[in-house]
């Protein structure tokens, strides 16, 4: 029962969370473990767009007066769990109550806050966003491994609190100089990035360019292996039009064959595999 956070090296797009969809979604399919995905986002979020189609209104009989359009909405994601929390009566079998399924007793998922629905945004969103280690604490009793989506908009005191919560900690970078040269001044000068429960990332890979992981790890002096998620036209397509979950049951068949997709497929299997190993690590050092 572990806490896996994804950060960003930089306050840039980095492909993190990209890459917690793949990583999550593949051991959803391929271990037998039952995760939960948690997004701290209060911009569109990009979990749900992989996973879930826009729900449109449903028509309904309703006796004599014929059919009319129904709209019911469900509070559910961190703005329900977090009103539980503040009652004190967040329990893990609770939480279940507010995800979105990807796959029964395997894959779920808790949506950022929504800004466009909270009256009071700025009061509202502090007030979520402390919530946020108490889920995150809660939920690790219930799911066998918990992802959680950082970004920024949460305070620093939060981001703090949940990175040191966590197990194990993945740190995502861009695969450019400028990018990889700040990480390695950090890493000099962070117990976390020296930390044995940080492992680096690099989403949106390219092999074929000069910075691939062996020359950045050379450069970081990293002894550990460097992650990657390459980038997949089939991947970007399917993050947009919730076909995440069938096109990794499709891609599953390809593993390790001639197929053109198979870079990525083995890349998302070898990062899944390092961090339950790393997992294991940790635990053994405990």
């Amino acid at each position: 029962m572990s806490v896996i956070t994804f950060v960003n090296n930089l306050e840039e797009e980095s492909g993190k969370t990209m890459s917690l969809v793949a990583i999550a979604t593949h051991m959803a399919i391929d271990h037998n473990k039952r995760i939960l995905i948690i997004s701290t986002t209060n911009k569109e979020d990009k979990i749900n767009s992989c996973y879930f189609e826009e729900q449109k209104n449903r028509r309904l009989r309703f006796g004599i007066l014929g059919d009319r359009p129904q709209s019911v909405e469900v509070e559910s994601g961190i703005e329900g769990i977090a009103k539980v929390a503040r009652s004190n009566k967040l329990t893990p079998q609770l939480i279940t109550n507010y995800t979105k399924v990807v796959f029964k007793d395997r894959l779920e998922v808790i949506l950022g806050a929504d800004k466009n629905k909270m009256q009071n945004f700025a009061s509202e969103e502090k007030e979520i966003g402390e919530e946020y280690i108490t889920l995150v604490n809660v939920a690790k009793m219930y799911y066998d491994q918990v992802f959680v989506d950082l970004d920024e908009n949460l305070s620093e005191e939060v981001r703090q609190k949940i990175v040191e919560s966590s197990d194990l900690v993945v740190v995502s970078t861009t695969q450019n100089y400028n990018s990889i040269k700040k990480l390695k001044i950090k890493k000099d000068n962070s117990q976390l990035l020296q930390s044995p429960k940080t492992l680096i990332l690099i989403g949106r890979y390219d092999k074929f360019s000069k910075y691939n992981i062996k020359n950045v790890s050379r450069y970081l002096e990293e002894k550990n292996q460097i992650l990657t998620i390459p980038y997949n036209t089939l991947y970007m397509e399917a993050t947009n039009e919730a076909g995440v979950p069938d096109l990794f049951l499709r891609l599953k068949r390809i593993a390790g064959s001639d197929d053109r997709n198979a870079i990525f497929v083995d890349e998302v299997k070898r990062a899944t595999e390092n961090i339950l190993y790393r997992l294991q690590e940790l635990q053994t050092m405990m």
